[in-house]
């Protein structure tokens, strides 16, 4: 469907003009195009006069990263001391990461305490020439981050990326001044980094026999016949290190122990519990098959990690700790027999055991281990960092502890989410985090007391690649999101419009470059509210300034009469699409099926999880389907392990025909279907009878339809009873957690 050009002229008439910022329109909001966002900006009234800056900076301070730099910038170069304009005085009193930033009439200072102070400073003197221009402003900066660990993690496992294309990824974190870059290089698809003394990790480890094709919850699963796979030699290795070092970024190698090891025991099956071949997985998803807590495994991790310390010099070395299923070990004499031995008490003890054994290994070697929040699971092992990743609870934990934190909740920092609830959108693992969701997250919980505030060492992103296969997509996936982690993890100044002008800009710069960046910013937000009796009401957050069109089963688009607010009287498809400075959003259509819920009220005893809430309790009876793609965004909501119970008040004593309900199913992510469901009706709101009552649900796609017959029976209250499908059970996905329930739009005819 495609919008007629003459509505586009009437935009192009009615939106503003796009203004080229320079420094005469440099505002008081200190829009510099600096992104993150400096601490302190002080403003001069004159402009500078150079056109052209010469920077000379001493061999101690000198890396090969500013080369890189500086050659994507007009008018800035390396230079002779004598001629330059741009200069790096030393300040020691100045913290490791904080820079003074001094733009003048002829000159430009920058002072700093070391390396990466002055590389922060250099790179916002680039991203000013880039974004500003000449004449620059004369200004001063003072900046520093607000959070020590600033980080991007990467799964090259699942898929496999080119040395080139990791060198592109740190180049684009050391823009953004992250400074961690996490390379996840072992789990159960793939074996990545050559280990001398073990060859057959490279050899066999390395290479699955073939791949998934679409979806994990599409059934039945399809592959592509294709054996696939790759490893990094330790002189990759070794190059990548000296090339995130030139960046001041560290690099914290991860492999994964002692679950998602079932490459690892494809090559060296010794090291499993059981007497079996075992295969590098071509599915997604957690698998039973796991490291044998036993001294060979011991022996044989611990010269792994002789190896990868000598690849790796920076402080940490992550052992992941996560998704263990314990099946193995219960069905094994010498496990049960070491749990008692030990006094383990079970599993979680050994998992911990375990845990705490490699950690002391590390740890003798002067080094410090960060597992995922499982390893809390059994007791803490002393020293470790903990990387909370299912929610805050994990950092909560580990911080009442006074164990250091790094926060990574897949609520808001899981990048391998969908980012947009636009159609077309590349296939994804599920959920939804829009670029505004991660710019407003802030790394320290507000219920953490504040004495343990200072074990948060900061946040983090996670790419896991299991549908991501080439490095545009890892892109697209990364690069806007990741401009507002920089934000949010460095600057204590935030201001969301603000940093929505200065994405356009870097978004222009990487677009220029051939990258492939996610554009969701003029992507139009909704919100529909549904009042007892009354029709619809549909309201939208939409860019400041824009305008909203709009048309009804694709008729002509009209301009929308409310601005941003909508009364829905009747059924249909309607489309929207935001315009502003001649740019425009992609169109969002909403299908509304109106029925006799949707001029109803309701309410929910038990809330959906604040990582899967909708659009709240409402999004039940709005009208919209959420879509069968994909769980999460604004309609569909999530139960952690909770029951869905609750009551829908209809205007009036109303005969009823049917009552229909919809969930999603997706086991590879610990979605499953509810154990029951029951439908009670009331005229009072207190007498309830149950009129329908199963068990037997079932689908052969993600969306299962459930539909309840009446005969005409009277009610003003329906009370709804949805049961949780619980704990899983072993041998399914997810063994050992709780169910998911996800539940969408209850109909009502």
């Amino acid at each position: 469907m495609k919008i007629s050009n003459w509505i586009w002229s009437i935009i192009a008439v009615l939106s503003l003009n796009v203004c080229n910022l320079n420094a005469s329109t440099v505002q008081p909001d200190k829009n510099l195009g600096i992104i993150p966002q400096p601490t302190q900006v002080t403003l001069k009234n004159a402009n500078a006069s150079m056109q052209m800056l010469k920077v000379y900076i001493p061999a101690q301070w000198y890396s090969s990263y500013y080369s890189t730099l500086f050659a994507e910038v007009n008018a800035v170069q390396l230079s002779t001391q004598k001629e330059a304009n741009v200069v790096l005085i030393e300040h020691p009193n100045l913290l490791p990461e904080h820079y003074q930033l001094d733009i003048n009439q002829d000159r430009v200072i920058i002072k700093a305490s070391n390396a990466k102070g002055f590389q922060y400073g250099l790179v916002s003197l680039a991203q000013m020439v880039q974004y500003l221009g000449f004449p620059l402003p004369q200004v001063s900066i003072e900046d520093a981050p607000k959070f020590g660990y600033r980080g991007m993690h990467l799964d090259v496992s699942r898929h496999f990326f080119t040395i080139d294309e990791v060198k592109q990824h740190l180049d684009y974190l050391a823009y953004y001044k992250f400074n961690r870059f996490h390379w996840h290089l072992t789990d159960d698809q793939g074996w990545r980094i050559e280990i001398k003394k073990y060859p057959k990790l490279q050899e066999i480890a390395a290479y699955r026999d073939e791949t998934l094709i679409g979806h994990y919850s599409d059934q039945p699963h399809q592959f592509d016949g294709v054996r696939y796979g790759g490893y990094y030699t330790q002189e990759m290795i070794k190059d990548i290190v000296r090339y995130a070092a030139d960046r001041n970024i560290e690099v914290i190698p991860e492999v994964d122990i002692p679950g998602h090891s079932q490459a690892t025991l494809s090559a060296y099956p010794e090291f499993g519990c059981e007497n079996k071949a075992y295969k590098a997985a071509t599915l997604w998803g957690v698998f039973e098959d796991v490291l044998c807590p036993n001294e060979a495994t011991f022996k044989f991790l611990e010269d792994v990690m002789d190896e990868l310390m000598a690849l790796f010099p920076g402080k940490y070395i992550h052992i992941g700790g996560d998704e263990c299923p314990k099946v193995a070990w219960k069905n094994s004499a010498f496990c049960q027999e070491l749990i008692k031995r030990e006094n383990l008490g079970n599993e979680e003890g050994l998992q911990s055991y375990f845990i705490r054994r490699v950690a002391a290994y590390i740890q003798s070697k002067g080094r410090e281990i960060i597992g995922w929040d499982e390893i809390l699971e059994g007791g803490l092992a002393q020293g470790a960092v903990v990387m909370s990743w299912r929610g805050v609870d994990g950092g909560l934990e580990a911080a009442a502890q006074n164990h250091d934190v790094i926060m990574t909740p897949n609520s808001h920092c899981y990048f391998d989410y969908y980012q947009s609830e636009a159609p077309g959108e590349p296939i994804s693992i599920g959920g939804f985090i829009p670029i505004e969701k991660v710019y407003d997250w802030d790394p320290i919980p507000s219920e953490l007391a504040v004495e343990k505030r200072k074990y948060i060492l900061g946040g983090q992103a996670n790419l896991w690649t299991e549908y991501i296969k080439t490095y545009s997509h890892v892109q697209y996936m990364s690069y806007a999101r990741g401009m507002a982690l920089s934000e949010t993890l460095w600057s204590s100044d935030k201001d969301y419009r603000r940093f929505l002008n200065k994405f356009e800009q870097h978004y222009n710069h990487w677009k220029k470059k051939g990258a492939n960046v996610a554009f969701h910013i003029y992507d139009l937000k909704y919100h529909v509210q549904t009042k007892m009796g009354m029709p619809v009401q549909l309201y939208f957050d939409a860019p400041e300034q824009a305008s909203i069109y709009y048309n009804l089963d694709d008729q002509v688009y009209n301009l929308m009469d409310g601005k941003d607010t909508m009364t829905i009287e009747k059924p249909g498809k309607y489309t929207f699409v935001a315009s502003k400075n001649n740019q425009r959003g992609r169109p969002m259509t909403l299908d509304f099926n109106l029925h006799k819920g949707t001029r109803a009220q309701i309410q929910l005893e038990t809330l959906p999880s604040s990582r899967y809430a909708g659009r709240g309790p409402y999004s039940l009876i709005n009208g919209l389907y959420g879509p069968d793609s994909k769980y999460g965004g604004s309609e569909w909501l999530g139960f952690s392990g909770d029951d869905c119970i609750g009551t829908i008040e209809l205007p009036e004593l109303t005969s009823l025909q049917q009552v229909a309900f919809r969930f999603f199913k997706g086991e590879g992510q610990w979605i499953y279907l509810p154990s029951e469901v029951e439908v009670l009706i009331s005229e009072d709101g207190k007498n309830f009878k149950s009129i329908h009552k199963t068990k037997d649900i079932q689908t052969n796609t993600k969306v299962a339809s459930l539909p309840f017959s009446f005969n005409g029976e009277k009610a003003k209250f329906i009370k709804f009873v949805i049961k949780n499908h619980g704990i899983i059970e072993a041998g399914r996905q997810g063994a050992g957690y709780k169910a998911w329930l996800f539940v969408d739009e209850i109909t009502i005819e």
